[in-house]
């Protein structure tokens, strides 16, 4: 989910933090990719469309490898240097979230049947996007792949931005953020830039105050208090400051505060987030490809086309 919506609340508010770029613009620069949110939107797009998902001979979904392989060849030929990020296990508030989707899970699977055997093509395109985007989530609590791009990247590898779709990767402080770098190319929509400094100028806010706004908007690691929207949540910042404050003067009655809410501690995973931080440990290149594994892995394994992989090579 990232900040539950942050991107119109921007729009709204901070329209000068975001501009439209083109692709190409972003010739040369090195490029931290949120690698698992791009694996996931190569899933959900083909379960979007319709179309049949890719598969091996052994029968395992290979959409996401296609989807990433064409678009690495996009970036690489626009002379972008990406790197993909991973990283290990979700913090106990992202597992405390993940372990509600998993049941929701169930729940939108039943409801995808039931819309396939009325045929309402509506509902089954809503609930695949459902069941696929529940399911990779969940995949990410098993495998411990939750990605943390954020600031920490801009030091150590040198990177120009952070791209993904999550909009939380603002407020874990990425000077540079881009959406839509990822998508494919015939959906002709162009990346979306975001400056943090630009975005807190904007809405008349210090960083410690945009965190809090993001926990009141809605994000990953703690409920949301019922009655606060966006808008809401930017008045009360810009009125009292602090959460803290605004737990202090605010109607109880009206807005209903979650019991035992985490907020500090969503707030401390923000500012201080889990990152790997031995710079001497890096060694960070752009070589050539290894025509040798990614044949044995896109061709053998997952059958892929072996002149378009050879081609890529070169």
């Amino acid at each position: 989910m990232g900040i539950k919506g942050l991107t119109k609340l921007l729009a709204d508010n901070a329209p000068k933090a975001m501009k439209e770029q083109k692709f190409e613009s972003y010739f040369g620069r090195k490029i931290a990719i949120d690698a698992s949110m791009s694996i996931y939107q190569f899933l959900i797009v083909v379960g979007r469309s319709g179309t049949e998902m890719l598969t091996n001979e052994a029968g395992e979904v290979t959409s996401h490898l296609q989807g990433m392989f064409t678009r690495t060849i996009r970036l690489l030929e626009s002379g972008l240097k990406p790197l993909y990020v991973f990283d290990g296990k979700p913090p106990d508030l992202k597992r405390q979230e993940l372990a509600k989707r998993y049941s929701k899970r169930a729940d939108a699977t039943t409801d995808l049947q039931e819309a396939m055997e009325t045929g309402n093509k509506d509902d089954i395109e809503k609930f695949i996007a459902m069941v696929l985007h529940l399911y990779f989530q969940f995949l990410y609590y098993k495998r411990g792949i939750i990605t943390w791009l954020y600031e920490v990247n801009f030091y150590l590898f040198q990177v120009y931005a952070v791209a993904s779709e999550d909009m939380d990767s603002l407020t874990f402080g990425a000077p540079t953020f881009l959406r839509h770098l990822m998508d494919p190319s015939s959906r002709k929509i162009p990346v979306m830039e975001f400056q943090v400094a630009k975005v807190l100028e904007e809405l008349n806010l210090n960083m410690d105050q945009f965190v809090d706004l993001c926990i009141l908007c809605g994000c990953d690691y703690c409920d949301s208090i019922r009655g606060i929207g966006g808008q809401t949540a930017l008045k009360l910042i810009r009125q009292h400051g602090s959460i803290e404050s605004i737990l202090e003067n605010i109607n109880k009655e009206r807005y209903q505060i979650p019991d035992d809410w985490p907020y500090q501690e969503a707030r401390q995973l923000f500012k201080e987030p889990l990152v790997f931080t031995d710079e001497e440990q890096l060694d960070i290149k752009w070589t050539a490809p290894d025509e040798e594994g990614l044949i044995t892995f896109l061709v053998n394994e997952n059958g892929f086309n072996s002149d378009r992989v050879t081609k890529v090579c070169y």
